[in-house]
């Protein structure tokens, strides 16, 4: 599937990435600067040890990386008013539905505040011209089953969720109140599956904690080996990012709710137990998979799906590796980094993704 992404449009743009330490953040600021643009990253130090971050020297790519907290305000106004950015790629979060049980004050104060701060920002910094807020898949009211449309209702129960879910109103509220007339600045708000990929070191996430298992020779816990969800490469959601962020930017997309599902295809949705299943095979791992008893957290939802014919229809953006080439490209990255500089090793990936 050919990328719609203009290089030409990227090069030389200034652009504030938000959260640039995460996993997430790390493969666009990577991809970023691939296509010539400068970037400024805002984000706390990375939470894990390793991290993509360190390991791809993603510091070195950048004009400017500033360890910073999402919720002082003042700090990053300033910073983003400095950076002179156009555009921005708001990805700093609390981004854990386990971690929110223990910790939901954080969650809230970080996911809600941060992305109020953020959207403050916007509206006062004229020459911003682009903004990309990330919520998450799991701001929809999942108590049916069906496949979300980005106008279905919005809803959620554990602290998590429903901190990405007052993102989505709070969004509301700035478009309708501040952005509505304003033919200068456009917004959006971007809800993806579940994100995998290379480098992906989290805590309490399926794939890290396999091939943690694969050096330990230890079982790995699955919660629920039934969960369904929408698996997906993170170069998939980043791709549609950047398409919105310049249809945004050139003003392509008048008249249309900017909220916007960035999933796989149906076929890509499976279970937990079918990717601990491939993964341990691969690994030559004996995987025990085994739901966990006396939980103190509520279940997560069993089966999580989006509709992404909307970004296919107006964005142009299509789904480009599998489920199982997606999972075969991690296994890739993981030997590949053990004789190779990670950071070649994941261009080498950018470049196969987007026929750079």
């Amino acid at each position: 599937m050919k990328n719609n992404i203009k290089a030409n449009f990227w090069k030389n743009k200034k652009v504030f990435v938000t959260g640039h330490t995460g996993f997430k953040g790390s493969w666009l600021c990577i991809i970023l600067h691939m296509l010539g643009a400068k970037v400024t990253g805002y984000s706390l130090t990375p939470k894990t040890k390793p991290n993509l971050y360190n390991l791809a020297s993603v510091k070195s790519l950048l004009q400017k990386s500033i360890i910073a907290d999402i919720n002082n305000y003042q700090n990053l106004f300033n910073e983003i008013k400095k950076s002179n950015a156009e555009i921005v790629f708001h990805l700093a979060a609390q981004p854990l539905v386990r971690y929110s049980y223990l910790n939901p004050k954080e969650t809230f104060d970080t996911n809600i505040a941060g992305s109020l701060n953020i959207l403050e920002s916007v509206r006062k910094i004229k020459k911003i011209k682009t903004a990309v807020l990330i919520t998450s898949d799991k701001v929809y009211d999942n108590k049916l089953n069906k496949v979300f449309k980005e106008n279905d209702t919005l809803g959620g129960l554990d602290p998590y969720s429903s901190s990405k879910v007052c993102i989505e109103f709070l969004f509301s509220s700035y478009i309708n109140s501040f952005f509505i007339n304003n033919s200068r600045q456009k917004l959006a708000t971007v809800r993806a599956g579940n994100v995998i990929g290379g480098g992906d070191y989290s805590q309490d996430r399926l794939i890290p904690d396999i091939f943690k298992s694969s050096k330990k020779f230890k079982h790995v816990l699955i919660r629920n080996p039934k969960s369904t969800r929408p698996w997906q490469h993170v170069l998939e959601p980043l791709t549609g990012y950047l398409i919105l962020a310049e249809k945004l930017f050139n003003n392509k997309l008048k008249g249309i709710n900017q909220n916007w599902n960035f999933g796989p295809n149906i076929e890509s949705c499976k279970p937990v137990k079918y990717i601990a299943t491939k993964l341990a095979k691969s690994l030559n791992l004996k995987l025990i998979i085994k739901s966990e008893k006396n939980s103190s957290f509520k279940k997560e939802t069993i089966l999580l799906r989006l509709n992404n014919s909307k970004s296919k229809r107006l964005l142009k953006w299509h789904p480009k590796w599998s489920l199982d080439e997606s999972l075969d490209k991690i296994i890739e990255w993981n030997k590949q980094i053990k004789k190779n500089n990670p950071l070649d090793v994941t261009k080498k990936q950018i470049k196969e993704f987007l026929n750079l």
